[in-house]
């Protein structure tokens, strides 16, 4: 076997943990939020994507019924313009 193999041997062989292994596995267990906690937070993080959604349709419903009366003004003066030019014709 040439060096490179022994080392690779070397560094894959089976090793015994070190004796604080377990309460490290124990203490990072405790750490992570438990199956309730998660939901809350699947939840808490589903109701603030749809306040976010609804917050962006009734944002988007504005703009459109704005941009409709602005529609309704223009054709409104336009039609306005028409009578008042059809008035001044007729007083002449």
């Amino acid at each position: 076997m040439d060096w490179l193999e022994q080392e690779l041997k070397r560094a894959l062989e089976r090793k015994e943990p070190a004796p604080e292994f377990t309460a490290r596995v124990l203490a990072a267990a405790r750490r992570r939020p438990s199956l309730a906690a998660r939901r809350w937070i699947a939840i808490a993080a589903s109701v603030v994507v749809l306040a976010g959604g609804g917050v962006g349709y009734r944002w988007y419903a504005g703009i459109q019924a704005k941009n409709q009366v602005m529609l309704a003004v223009r054709i409104a003066a336009g039609k306005l313009n028409q009578v008042q030019t059809h008035v001044l014709e007729v007083t002449q």
